[in-house]
């Protein structure tokens, strides 16, 4: 395997980066978090070659202090290629040792209402891309469980309901497919609660690489509800997860 001694997509230097990461997946989102949660920030334009094609990448990161322990937020984009590219470099090269991504994501269950949070305990795809990076063929990967047990203990420590459950990553945005047709071919032995585009493969880098990953996601559509959430409610919910994550990753 070619790794090269730098990162390629991560145009930070040593240190830049916190043991500590926060992952959600839109860049934008990472600039609202660490200008509302994080206190002496270092802000950090990532690109593939240098400053001059930063505005063609704009995968933006940001590392401050979170109630005094130095914590890096950075975006990971869209779907399993984008994550595995950051996840591979930051665990690799930064030598990050714990990753939570925080996203959105489209409920399953009834009982999961939007905007609920949810918390991954396993990642089923129909993805080739742990079999492509490793050979690894088998379809369903996993979070750390001792990541998972301090998220849910946060998450009753701030009163927070949490549902744990298994979700679904895919390859094609959700609301674009037949739900139905693809949840029929899911092992029947996993309840699928949500699906998404990242975590199968932040786990599986992270299982590669012996780290820690875990996923808290925010229901903000459900195909048995049609509710759409005004932008207050949106970043309400949002901030809740945040906090939850931000929270867990610094015990």
């Amino acid at each position: 395997m070619f790794m090269g001694d730098e990162p390629i997509h991560i145009n930070a230097k040593p240190g830049d980066i916190a043991p500590l990461v926060l992952m959600p997946g839109d860049p934008l989102r990472a600039k609202y978090i660490a200008e509302t949660f994080l206190h002496d920030t270092i802000v950090e334009d990532f690109s593939i070659d240098n400053k001059n094609v930063a505005n063609l990448r704009n995968m933006l990161g940001y590392t401050g202090f979170y109630k005094g322990v130095r914590v890096t937020v950075m975006a990971s984009g869209m779907g399993m290629p984008s994550m595995g590219i950051y996840a591979f470099e930051l665990f690799h090269y930064f030598n990050v040792e714990k990753i939570i991504r925080i996203g959105t994501c489209g409920s399953l269950k009834p009982t999961v209402k939007v905007p609920d949070l949810i918390l991954a305990n396993s990642s089923y795809s129909e993805s080739n891309f742990a079999y492509t990076f490793n050979d690894y063929k088998e379809h369903i990967t996993y979070p750390s469980n001792s990541l998972n047990n301090t998220i849910i203990e946060t998450a009753e420590e701030l009163n927070y309901k949490l549902h744990v459950g298994d979700i679904t990553t895919m390859d094609v945005f959700g609301p674009y497919i037949d739900y139905d047709r693809v949840l029929a071919r899911v092992p029947k032995d996993l309840d699928i609660v949500a699906e998404e585009m990242e975590a199968f493969g932040l786990f599986h880098i992270a299982n590669h690489f012996e780290k820690e990953a875990a996923c808290i996601l925010t229901a903000v559509d459900s195909k048995y509800s049609k509710i759409v959430l005004s932008g207050e409610e949106r970043e309400k919910s949002l901030n809740s997860m945040i906090t939850l994550a931000l929270e867990s990753i610094i015990k």
